[in-house]
This record gives structure tokens, sequence and C-alpha cells, in this order.
């Protein structure tokens, strides 16, 4: 219906709230423009629906910050039926919508997405941090709101005794977000990805209807939504998984200048599962005279039992003088990135635009992609930032829109470019380039991107390739659960 404002139309809120759409004008009318005809009234809400610029401004950029995109309205939602109504309203109208996940720590919140994957221009921008209720934590599981942290569950479980499996390196992201796009970290090897350890998802469809999921409950709508990109609905509640957590983690590094004796020994300790955590990265030597090779290996323990530290080293082949080996307690170990976040911040690091990269390669060609990369790397590269080399088991990965290789490879090595570059850098848009470069020499080696990475000038053609045989699977469940196309336009699988 169309007509004139009354005061039951008002919402919650400031006084800048919004009271409607107007057809005529394209834009949103407010408690102070309210007057005249032409105006879709916004259904009552539990939370508000804001507009103004500060508002706004705070959903415009991302932690990329290489793309700029301002919203028409921002919805803080009091309830999950707040996101029912505004995905109705936002298809009758026409208009986009997406959850902005709106991760980070202390006062620096903000979409970690880095290259305008959560962005909704013109659209409307859901605040998951007004969705951050822990609702149980069980023996093997906890509920929670899409809009929590992996940091604020991780507290939560540990003073159960219990922890999330399966946790990237870098704890302030939304469940809802990382799940979305999949969630990777050093347990993949074990547990595979935070999406591989949902069972169960609350969903709100881009048809308007508010939907339970699980792999044996509508699991094509399960499948579609965990590493789909936001493409069939919002996510609002999530069961997942929590195992025991340890007290102690044995941390050690182990440093290679041979980069084939390195994939040897981490494709080694990948097979035989020895330690419970393996990352690695290429790493400056110490007389900064080029690259060399970090297996980052951890063991979890509880006391009185101890980790057996020449049974974990046995038959490896690194430079054992170069051998590093810490101590952590295990909450200290999940939560290592604090310092760091805080050094990047003093530093003026964090709010510089991030042209990260991130793929995965099957085994068999991995060796031939870095040796491409290591001779063109320079430090400036990478700023104050790190390159990430490990690998994984296919077999590990179970939701079928995480795009993986083709390839006979049963591991597969993720690779990342994690750039944090030096204030003003002006080498940007080189590194996008590069980026791009990089990326299509991946696909050429049967590899595939990861959705959080920055690489421009991604084509339809792109996207069909990189989803492969699962293309199809998301087409028709776009379809069926997001027929208008109104969700998440700023992955741009559809455009």
């Amino acid at each position: 219906m169309t007509g004139t404002i009354s005061r039951r139309g008002l919402l919650k809120g400031t006084a800048a709230a919004v009271v409607g759409w107007s057809v005529v004008n394209a834009t949103w009318v407010t408690a102070a423009n309210a007057s005249g005809s032409g105006v879709v009234p916004v259904p009552r809400l539990d939370g508000t629906l804001e507009t103004t610029p500060a508002v706004l401004g705070r959903f415009s950029h991302d932690f990329g910050n290489l793309v700029a995109t301002t919203p028409k309205a921002v919805l803080r939602p009091g309830s999950v039926q707040d996101i029912v109504k505004m995905v109705n309203y936002a298809r009758q109208q026409g208009l986009k919508i997406a959850m902005n996940g709106q991760s980070g720590n202390g006062d620096d919140i903000e979409s970690h997405s880095s290259y305008g994957q959560a962005a909704v221009p013109g659209g409307i921008a859901i605040d998951a941090r007004s969705l951050s209720r822990i609702h149980s934590i069980g023996d093997g599981n906890a509920v929670v709101d899409a809009g929590v942290t992996w940091a604020a569950l991780t507290d939560a479980a540990l003073a159960r005794g219990k922890t999330p499996p399966s946790l990237t390196d870098y704890l302030y992201l939304s469940v809802g977000g990382t799940v979305s796009v999949g969630g990777i970290g050093g347990t993949v090897q074990k547990y595979g990805l935070q999406c591989d350890t949902v069972q169960e998802i609350e969903i709100v469809t881009g048809d308007g209807r508010l939907l339970t999921a699980s792999s044996t409950v509508r699991p094509d709508l399960f499948n579609a939504a965990l590493a789909g990109g936001g493409q069939v609905g919002i996510i609002v509640r999530a069961k997942v998984k929590l195992i025991p957590a340890p007290a102690r983690a044995l941390v050690i590094s182990l440093f290679y200048n041979d980069l084939g004796t390195y994939l040897a020994d981490q494709e080694k300790i990948l097979q035989d599962g020895r330690f419970s955590h393996q990352s690695g990265e290429i790493v400056r030597k110490a007389d900064d005279s080029g690259w060399r090779y970090r297996i980052e290996a951890v063991s979890y323990y509880t006391p009185p039992s101890a980790p057996n530290q020449a049974a974990l080293l046995a038959g490896l082949r690194d430079d054992r003088a170069s051998l590093e080996v810490s101590e952590y307690g295990y909450r200290d170990w999940v939560f290592r990135l604090d310092p760091f976040e805080a050094f990047l911040k003093e530093g003026g690091y964090w709010s510089q635009p991030k042209p990260w990269l991130s793929l995965v390669l099957p085994a068999s060609q991995v060796q031939r992609f870095v040796n491409t990369v290591v001779a063109e790397l320079t430090p400036a590269d990478l700023g104050v930032g790190f390159s990430i080399l490990y690998p994984f088991l296919r077999s590990k990965l179970t939701r079928p829109l995480f795009a993986l290789p083709g390839s006979a490879d049963q591991v597969l090595y993720l690779f990342d470019l994690l750039r944090f570059p030096y204030p003003n850098d002006p080498g940007i848009q080189g590194m996008l380039a590069a980026n791009r470069r990089l990326y299509d020499l991946a696909v050429s080696l049967g590899g595939k991107r990861y959705l959080v990475g920055a690489i421009p000038g991604m084509t339809g053609e792109d996207w069909r390739r990189h989803f492969g045989p699962s293309w199809n699977q998301l087409v028709n469940a776009k379809r069926c659960y997001d027929p208008a196309g109104v969700l998440t336009p700023g992955q741009g699988f559809f455009s």
C-alpha cells in the first residue's frame, strides 16, 4: 500500500529512523519528511532502520579498505522477525539486502571482507552485532546468533571446559560471516572448515521465510548456505560443534631453506597426524637475503600428560639449529594475534588498503606456483603482513560450495598473501594486478580462490569456472530460495 505515514508507522529509535520507502523518488523517508503520498510504510520493527550519514558511513567500507559503497539504510534488528520483515520488504520494493558481520575488536568494528563482498550499494545493510546472543553451551555443541564472534564463543565455551574445534587465526569474526564463506585455520586437517562443524542453521531465505536447515532437514538449503557466500539466505542462528578444550599448547617452529623439503615434511606430518594444529608460512631469511619456509606445529595437551618432543620431531628434515619451541596456555594461544592487532593499529597499518589474496592449490602444482611467487615477491609486497602456506586433506571438507581443485590430489594447500602495506604505499593497484595475475596462474594449475580475497575483474565466466560442477547447484538454490535476487550482491556471482 502507499499513502501518508501515520505515527503508527514510526520505528523505535532516533528521530532519523526510517518510516517508509518513496516509490516516486526511490529514497527512504524519515519522520522529518514523512508527509505526502507515494510512500510504502516500513513494517513495525523491534529494532531500527537508520539513514544518518554517520551510520551509513560505518557501513560504506570494509576491512580491506579497497572498495567504498554506501547503503541507503542500515537495519539494526531487535529480533529475527525484523530480518524476515525487511527481507520481504526489500523484495517487494526491488531493493538489495545483505548481512554485515561487523567484526572486530574494541571500537574498530567493520565488515571483515576485503573487497566489498558484504557491500550492498543503495540497499539495506543488516548489522549482525544486533544478533549476538549465545543461547546455549552444551557438551557437544553451542547454539549462537549469527553475530556472535568466535572470540565470544570461545571464551564462553572455555568456561565450560569446551572449545570450537575449528578456529580462524583471528577470532573477532562473526560466526555467520565465516561459515558463509568457509572459515579456515590450523586445525582444518583434523576438523575441516568452520562451516564443516555447523550442525544446524536458522536462516531467512531471500523469499522471506525463516527456515531451519541441517544435513537431514532441507539439505539443499543447508549446503547452499554454508560456504555459499550469502546467496540463498541470511543465517541468523547456528548450532556449532564443541569438543573438550586442552589446557596447554606446545608450539614448535621448524625452518626450511628448501621448498621441496618443506612441502615433504608438511605432508608427512599431515598424513601421520602427530600435531593438533598445523600451519606454515613463507618467511624472510634471518639475513634478509631471500625467503625460507616455516612450519608452525602445535601439540595440545592437558597436564599431567605432556607431549613427547623427540617423537614429534622424529624423521623431520628441518634446519634443526633454527628450531624454536614455546609453551602457551590454550586460551593465550588461540588469542595469539591480539598483540599483533594492537601493533597494526598503533602503526597505522590496520586502516590501510589491504589487497589480500587467498587461494587453494593442488599439492601436485604447489611447488611450481610457489617458486613463481617467491621469484618476484619482495618484503614491500607484504608490508608487515605475511604469506601462509600449509596443507590439508580434501576429505575433511564436506560443504560442496567451498570450491576445491578438480584434480585427483587428495592433499591441497592454502596459499595466502595477507598484505598489510605500509601507510600511503603507492603500489596498491599493482598489488591488485598481481593478485589477478597469480589467480589466473593458479587457475591454470587447477587452483581455486577463497571467497575472502581481493581479486579484480571477476567475470560471470570466472565464477562459473570457480564453482565448477557445483555451479548448477548454486543457481538452482538461488532460484528456489532467492528468486528475486535480493541477497548479498557484493559477491558478484550473478552480476
